[in-house]
């Protein structure tokens, strides 16, 4: 069980950007905020007491992230080489038991979020629970939704190190379980995320 403030987020803005033209996500804005800190404001107003720390995972401008006003860190890996490289950034700087990560590119996450993932720990044997949201008609796991264990940042490392980069793969090897978001009430545009500067618009306009 997850107690209080056991648990470093980490939002992820490390990516290319390459399907909006190579433009630095994070700092695209929703509704007037950028992307990477309107992830950050939805953290910090999760209820339950359960965050501790707040960070940033970005590869690019980094003294406009750092603006936000929470530690900013850069990927170990080179080149870009995706959100696992963000989680094993995280595992290596956070200083509690348990790291989040969250991608700068969904801006309607739930706001209880952290709760509910959490609530999975009550499995002493639970090493990482990945968010599953509504996606086609079915319930599809969202891996850059994910609360771990810090514990696996060796196995993570060994993972990189063999030329490893999809988070299913590495989450297989472990006790990862899925937590449904899909409850009455809950929005159906949670995890709906925002490639392109066309559907950051869409979902602008679709309301909150």
């Amino acid at each position: 069980m997850i107690g209080a403030q056991e648990i470093t987020a980490m939002v992820l803005a490390g990516g290319r950007g390459s399907r909006m033209g190579g433009a630095d996500k994070g700092l695209q804005k929703f509704n007037g905020t950028p992307l990477a800190l309107n992830a950050l404001m939805r953290l910090q107003v999760q209820q339950g007491g359960l965050l501790g720390e707040l960070m940033l995972n970005a590869n690019r401008n980094l003294g406009a992230y750092e603006a936000f006003g929470v530690p900013v860190w850069p990927d170990t890996l080179s080149d870009y080489a995706g959100p696992l490289a963000g989680f094993l950034t995280g595992l290596e700087r956070a200083e509690l038991p348990y790291l989040l990560t969250v991608p700068c590119d969904v801006p309607r996450f739930p706001l209880d979020l952290v709760q509910r993932l959490a609530q999975a720990f009550d499995d002493p044997a639970t090493e990482i629970a990945m968010v599953s949201a509504p996606e086609d008609g079915q319930l599809r796991p969202q891996p850059v939704f994910c609360l771990m264990n810090v514990g696996l940042l060796e196995s993570l490392v060994a993972f990189t190190q063999a030329g490893g980069r999809k988070i299913d793969r590495w989450t297989e090897q472990h006790r990862c379980v899925l937590v449904p978001f899909d409850r009455p009430g809950d929005d159906p545009n949670a995890f709906v995320n925002t490639n392109t500067l066309d559907e950051l618009h869409t979902l602008e306009q679709s309301g909150s």
